[in-house]
């Protein structure tokens, strides 16, 4: 298959995909390396694609009406926290989409989280404990945003409401501390 066939058959691929897909599997279903993919979704996206990338591989953004409800929300805690606060979102109910620092050079930075579970959440830490490997709220003294989703208004309450009683949410009372 030449690079265009290729490009389509990953397309479908994701669009067919209920879950992140890696891109070692979809070397291997397309008979190439990962940096192939690698350069096949960068050229995707290029051309208008949305692809995410996830901890768990990649996922292919719905453009239709959302069925959830999204808000941001400004965190702050150490990295002894970091698990303890994605545990908090996903057992109220609620996902992690992204989370975003402002940096003093570089601006704003997000990355994608797409945390749904404790199993993405326990994937997500796996990676930080490889040596050198730091979260980027590190970057800002432990403030960070988060994009959340839930199903609905009263579910994304509930996760903002949890957040705030263990201390997660960043308030200006809390700059002092």
């Amino acid at each position: 298959m030449n690079a265009a066939e290729r490009r389509t058959k990953i397309t479908h691929l994701l669009a067919q995909a209920d879950k992140p897909v890696s891109a070692t599997v979809l070397a291997a279903q397309c008979g190439v390396s990962r940096q192939i993919i690698v350069g096949d979704v960068a050229l995707l996206r290029a051309g208008g694609l949305s692809v995410l990338a996830t901890p768990r591989g990649y996922v292919l953004e719905n453009s239709s009406t959302p069925t959830y409800a999204e808000r941001r929300v400004v965190c702050r805690h150490g990295d002894d926290r970091l698990l303890e606060e994605l545990y908090t979102v996903v057992d109220l109910g609620g996902a992690l989409i992204d989370v975003t620092v402002e940096h003093p050079i570089y601006g704003q930075i997000c990355a994608p989280l797409h945390i749904f579970s404790r199993y993405d959440a326990d994937a997500f830490y796996a990676k930080l404990q490889t040596p050198g490997a730091k979260p980027l709220c590190d970057l800002t003294e432990g403030i960070h945003l988060h994009t959340l989703r839930a199903a609905d208004e009263a579910a994304l309450d509930r996760v903002t409401q949890g957040l705030l009683e263990k201390g997660f949410l960043f308030s200006e009372e809390k700059q002092g501390s």
